[in-house]
């Protein structure tokens, strides 16, 4: 897929993954703040509007963007082109995600109108009720959209799902919270591995009749035309596993968690310390490229590790700078600057995955995501 189908199909997919909340924005009553600092139902008379502001901080739509690349990376990871299987799976994984953010403010709901009561919800722009209905409409829909991809698709976001809503639900608070929001994204990045190349309902097999799979880069090898996408353990013809790429992310992930803890209070040095060192491993094993299945051309190889470069440089100063601001001097501010911070960083770091596995160009194409969300989140805190 070149570049422009590739931007197109993304366009695509984002407006899929945010369809279920339409029908939720209806779902409940608007409520007020309670004397408690709770919520409470609104008498008769003015009530607070749940308009498309309250909704883009309660889904915290600036983060959106970090969401695609980890589709997009697991098809490099396995060595496809993006296809449609590819644009089911980002738009599943845009449901899920925004599903998670608003399940997230419903658990939370108590704890943010003492520490957070402008939150959507404890100010009483959103009825809890809302939120909630939110949440299982984009979990109902991102799980629909999996199943458009193919039964491997659907389990892999299946239990995604699942880790999302235990992690809200029930893990949040406790010692294994940053393992299971570590576990969501690698599941994220498998769901685009799994579904590239796969059979889709009413159409033919991504991979049959063409004789060989095409990508952007080496690493794209051969394909019989089996139509089936086995690239998580095992290594088929011309073809990668996406395991260690989704332990990479899942491991950035893990630590941008750990940070997040101490957004409200701040306080700890020691989170964002062990954050910071986290990330120099990880651009340090981002940068030892992995040999690929297929033997690149000469001069593609160039391009590829010119572009694994610049993106993992972009990764480690969209992370390291503002952790580093938040050990000399852990405030709430700077600490949530710091987790801010860590989440844009996973478009770089998703890019600098995709290139490594020999897809510059769809490197490429994931950071073209980096100013949307730079911009957006001057707006609407990604936090």
């Amino acid at each position: 897929m070149r570049p422009p189908r590739l931007l197109a199909a993304l366009t695509g997919a984002a407006t899929a993954g945010l369809v279920g909340v339409r029908a939720a924005r209806a779902a409940a009553p608007p409520v007020r703040p309670s004397g408690t600092g709770g919520t409470a139902p609104a008498p008769d008379g003015p009530r607070p509007k749940a308009g498309p502001r309250a909704w883009a901080e309660l889904l915290r739509v600036s983060a959106l963007f970090t969401v695609p690349g980890d589709a997009l990376a697991g098809a490099a990871a396995v060595g496809r082109a993006p296809d449609r299987g590819t644009a089911l799976a980002v738009g599943a994984s845009l449901c899920l995600y925004e599903a998670g953010m608003a399940l997230n403010d419903w658990a939370d709901r108590d704890e943010d109108a003492v520490d957070r009561p402008h939150r959507p919800i404890p100010s009483g722009r959103i009825s809890p009720g809302a939120a909630l209905a939110a949440a299982g409409a984009l979990t109902v829909a991102g799980l629909a959209l999996a199943s458009r991809a193919g039964r491997p698709a659907l389990a892999v976001a299946s239990g995604l799902a699942a880790t999302v809503w235990a992690y809200d639900l029930r893990l949040k608070h406790t010692p294994a919270g940053p393992a299971a929001m570590a576990a969501a994204r690698s599941l994220d990045l498998l769901l685009g591995a799994v579904a590239t190349g796969e059979r889709t309902p009413g159409g033919p097999s991504a991979c049959a009749g063409r004789g060989a799979a095409t990508s952007d880069g080496p690493g794209s090898g051969s394909a019989s035309g089996s139509g089936s996408a086995s690239g998580l353990g095992t290594r088929a013809p011309g073809r990668g596993s996406a395991v260690p790429a989704a332990l990479l992310l899942g491991a950035h992930t893990c630590a941008v968690t750990a940070v997040s803890r101490h957004e409200a209070q701040g306080g700890s040095t020691t989170a964002p310390l062990l954050a910071l060192a986290a990330t120099a491993a990880l651009g340090a094993a981002t940068l030892r490229e992995r040999p690929e299945p297929g033997r690149p051309a000469p001069s593609t190889s160039g391009a590829r590790t010119l572009a694994l470069t610049a993106f993992t440089g972009a990764y480690l100063r969209t992370a390291g700078l503002p952790l580093l601001h938040a050990a000399l001097n852990p405030s709430p501010p700077l600490t949530q600057r710091a987790v801010g911070g860590g989440i844009r960083a996973m478009i770089p770091l998703q890019a600098a995955l995709a290139a490594r596995a020999g897809a510059p160009l769809t490197g490429l194409a994931v950071m073209g995501l980096a100013p949307l969300a730079r911009t957006l989140a001057r707006k609407v805190s990604p936090t």
